[in-house]
């Protein structure tokens, strides 16, 4: 199989984009976690937008060409929404689980880099065609443009079967994070190339 060819994501794909995620991390145990059942988590697009959808903003987000593989990298000075997320959350994350959501949110923070880097907080394959290399391709495609700039890349691996991934594009691990009930969360720190 030839490698997937890498398209940067326009807004005009903006929902594709965001129903690529909900359809790449219907397993992920930290997004199951929040949204457990399974209407509510069908319904999830608009928080992955609010936590990654600024990469669309940034001509950041990386697509493949059928959209069977998405990666949101937010460049330096880019963020999350938090405002928006907040929101989303507290409508529709069960009452009991809520203060562990934030708390684990809160950890995340605490291991972001303070130094300018490039940030990852969504890279997800269909399941229908993961294992076939699409992760890979967008992790080297925006990599490439990462050591352009000399800068750091930070992510947090919500999923422990993509750790491997990461280490192979040189993403080392930072410790962890387990609030309450929550699954593990593996921040991961690439150093400038």
């Amino acid at each position: 199989m030839n490698p997937p060819q890498i398209f940067t994501g326009k807004e005009e794909n903006r929902d594709q984009i965001i129903q690529s995620i909900v359809l790449g991390f219907s397993t992920d145990p930290l997004a199951r976690w929040f949204w457990a059942d399974a209407n509510t988590y069908l319904d999830s697009g608009p928080g992955f937008d609010a936590f990654g959808g600024r990469s669309i903003d940034s001509g950041t987000a990386y697509v493949t060409e059928g959209y069977e593989g998405v990666a949101l990298w937010m460049p330096p000075g880019v963020e999350p929404d938090e405002e928006r997320m907040i929101s989303l959350l507290e409508a529709t994350v069960p009452e009991e689980k809520l203060e562990d959501v934030f708390g684990v949110f809160e950890a995340m923070e605490s291991y972001h880099p303070e130094d300018p880097c490039w940030y990852l907080p969504i890279i997800a394959v269909d399941p229908f065609y993961q294992g076939n290399g699409y992760g890979s391709q967008l992790m080297k495609h925006a990599l490439s443009r990462v050591d352009e700039d000399g800068l750091p890349a930070y992510l947090e691996s919500s999923n422990p079967r993509n750790i491997s991934l990461y280490e192979r594009h040189g993403f080392e691990n930072m410790g962890q994070i387990q609030i309450g009930t929550s699954p593990i969360v593996t921040p991961m720190i690439r150093s400038a190339r």
